[in-house]
């Protein structure tokens, strides 16, 4: 599919996305939400792919936020379905995807690219980028599940100090605040990104599904996710690839999950 927002590559068992709009910092408009959604389901589909890493064009931004012009003139029953539909479309699908995404964040991850990466499973950053939700700087409020990830990924207060104040926060600190994983010169963020996806390549596709989904579950209100965990697990014993792990481990050979 050709897109014009966004770019893709398959390399080995990983697909890389790139949001392609330098010229706006990659910031994120109607039509790209669609196109992400569209490459994020077809990756999911592809039995080629294992992991997608998800990143942004140019060493400025992964991507700088919103496209604002699109919604300032919105009333308040637009507003309120721009952000439903955003939530659905992209960041809710994103977040309940079952093949892992790694957001490499290479510079400005501001607004709706904070909360892109949030809802990604695994997030990593460059040490020039920069994270925040700035969106009560213009009178509004994150709308794509930014109040909700932030408090469960650095607590309520950090939560309420980067969203109130506005401000930004540093790679490092994002780091020591557990909103990134790790924080790499720019030049070795997609070599890390490569790394983690690489291991994650290994191990059994059918068990890493049923992990994403027992681990979401302890966030979705009327779920216990003790026993989504309970049932994942015993799902797992009806796979190939549970027969081939154990069986590979009583053998002393590693198993074979491609």
């Amino acid at each position: 599919m050709n897109y014009e927002n966004i770019t893709t590559e398959q390399k080995d068992l990983i697909h890389i996305i790139t949001i392609n709009r330098p010229k706006q910092l990659n910031a994120l408009n109607k039509d790209t939400i669609q196109e992400l959604h569209e490459a994020l389901k077809s990756a999911n589909k592809d039995s080629k792919t294992r992991v997608i890493i998800l990143t942004g064009s140019g060493e400025k931004a992964f991507v700088a936020g919103a496209d604002i012009k699109e919604f300032a003139n919105y009333n308040v029953e637009q507003g309120q379905e721009l952000a439903a539909n955003g939530q659905e479309i992209l960041f809710n699908y994103l977040q309940n995807l079952t093949t892992p995404v790694i957001a490499a964040i290479n510079g400005f991850a501001l607004g709706g690219g904070l909360e892109l990466a949030m809802a990604s499973h695994i997030r990593i950053a460059s040490d020039n980028a920069k994270l925040g939700l700035p969106e009560v700087s213009l009178g509004v409020i994150p709308g794509y599940g930014g109040t909700q990830r932030l408090a469960q990924l650095v607590g309520r207060g950090k939560a309420m100090e980067m969203i109130t104040t506005a401000g930004m926060i540093s790679a490092d600190d994002a780091k020591d605040w557990g909103l990134v994983n790790h924080v790499v010169p720019q030049a070795e963020l997609m070599e890390l990104a490569e790394k983690i996806a690489g291991k994650i390549c290994n191990n059994s596709g059918s068990a890493i599904k049923s992990a994403i989904k027992a681990i979401n579950a302890n966030y979705v209100d009327g779920l216990n996710g003790f026993t989504v965990e309970v049932t994942e697990f015993g799902n797992c014993f009806g796979t190939d690839e549970f027969v081939e792990g154990t069986t590979a481990f009583l053998e002393k050979r590693k198993a074979n999950f491609n």
